[in-house]
């Protein structure tokens, strides 16, 4: 079954663009935004989430990719153009840079942490954490070769921060917390690495916390990996040929949502006990979606950053973040 969830479009402001001194006079310029969501709870902490914003600007040139929202109404957003982190109050739709980022970084998948850390895959080989609050690098990890490699999404699960790598069969565990040796875990069993495309992408833990599912974005597949040995089984999918452009993966208990970028639809799956198995159950589109990537939840609404990929990366290029009720 398919439902298209339909809200009213909301005009967002403009934002200046990322980049050099305009990087600067932006960050100074929404220091007040910041401060807010840092701040203690304003007026619009009493408003019910059904009339919060259900879309949000991102800065011009923003090039956002990544999401992660954790227990409080803030979600935080990565850019591809230099890892700036950007942090917007749910209730209000206001928000501002927590990290101005530099040239040569990127910040794609986000999870946040429930002590404040705040991971993120930096692409070229590399991971970061950053305390929430602040903004600030408190480590940084060299998972892989800068070269060849593409760290690109994160979850949670245990004692570390697993990480993708779109282009290499192997997932990277970091450990929670501020220190500790990285794990690199090659993918084996099912797994058949494809060249020159992206393969793993999105990933979360199985509903049972034993295990991990990751989509393979090419050629539209779901695996379930064991973190103990790497091995790989795919998960059948019923009523679904294939999650073809498979980026983001969000869980609630047995229900797996897929975002499937550049088909601006979210693909709902019903897992079974073993989770190998995944039933198609609906689909979420929205004529707000302009190539979404990833999701992150707050109370019953799934939040998505659009990237825009198939829209000219420039500076002066508008995104956006928007809501849709689950």
């Amino acid at each position: 079954m398919t439902h298209s969830i339909r809200t009213t479009r909301e005009h967002p402001s403009r934002r200046t663009l990322l980049g050099g001194a305009a990087l600067a006079a932006f960050t100074v310029a929404t220091g007040t935004a910041t401060a807010t969501a840092t701040g203690t709870v304003n007026a619009a902490a009493a408003i019910s989430p059904a009339t919060w914003p259900t879309q949000f600007p991102l800065p011009d040139g923003f090039l956002p990719e990544g999401i992660a929202i954790g227990r409080k109404p803030y979600a935080y957003m990565g850019s591809r153009a230099n890892g700036a982190i950007y942090r917007t109050d749910l209730r209000t739709g206001e928000g501002g840079i927590l990290f101005a980022g530099a040239t040569g970084l990127v910040a794609v998948g986000l999870k946040l942490d429930s002590d404040g850390l705040l991971y993120v895959a930096g692409n070229t080989g590399v991971a970061r954490t950053h305390d929430s609050r602040t903004g600030n690098v408190v480590a940084t990890h060299q998972l892989s070769e800068a070269t060849g490699h593409f760290i690109n999404d994160v979850t949670l699960l245990g004692d570390r921060a697993w990480f993708t790598d779109s282009r290499a069969a192997a997932l990277y565990g970091v450990p929670r917390g501020r220190s500790g040796a990285v794990r690199t875990l090659p993918l084996i069993g099912d797994w058949v690495q494809l060249p020159d495309v992206n393969n793993a992408n999105g990933i979360v833990g199985t509903p049972d916390g034993r295990a991990l599912i990751v989509v393979k974005s090419n050629p539209g597949e779901l695996y379930k990996v064991i973190t103990r040995t790497g091995h790989a089984t795919r998960i059948t999918l019923a009523g679904a040929a294939d999650v073809v452009n498979g980026d983001g993966l969000y869980r609630i208990g047995r229900t797996l949502y897929v975002v499937q970028n550049r088909l601006n639809l979210i693909s709902v799956f019903h897992l079974d006990s073993t989770s190998t198995t995944a039933t198609l159950t609906g689909t979420i589109t929205d004529p707000r979606f302009d190539v979404p990537t990833t999701a992150a939840r707050f109370a019953n609404r799934l939040y998505l950053v659009n990237a825009r990929f198939t829209s000219p990366q420039t500076p002066e290029t508008t995104f956006t973040g928007v809501a849709v009720p689950i």
